[in-house]
């Protein structure tokens, strides 16, 4: 099993995550983070860092966002590695709850 960045996270991109994972699995897009499945070891400690209550356990993610699975899989293989916290976007708090945002992800 593994932890998946799901939708929430677009536009909103807090990376407090990042900072608490020993195995440095999360990789970063222009406004969004996803989490390497190959990489996680299920330590659940990345899920209460997030100030967006974005992350969510394989078997826990909310009806609708299945995709976020395969999304996040196939965003680690061509994104770098991020390991250390950096400032939010200006207009995250704006964005945080903002339902179906899949169509705001930059690539």
């Amino acid at each position: 099993m593994t932890f998946v960045v799901t939708d929430n996270c677009i536009r909103c991109k807090y990376t407090d995550c990042v900072e608490v994972c020993p195995v440095d699995c999360f990789h970063e897009g222009p406004n969004f983070l996803v989490i390497d499945p190959n990489e996680c070891i299920d330590c659940a400690l990345c899920e209460p860092e997030c100030p967006a209550q974005a992350i969510f356990s394989e078997d826990d993610i909310p009806p609708g966002q299945m995709e976020y699975i395969a999304l996040n899989a196939e965003l680690a293989a061509r994104w770098p590695v991020i390991t250390q916290k950096k400032p939010a976007p200006p207009d995250a708090a704006e964005w945080d709850g903002v339902p179906n945002k899949r169509g705001h992800l930059s690539l």
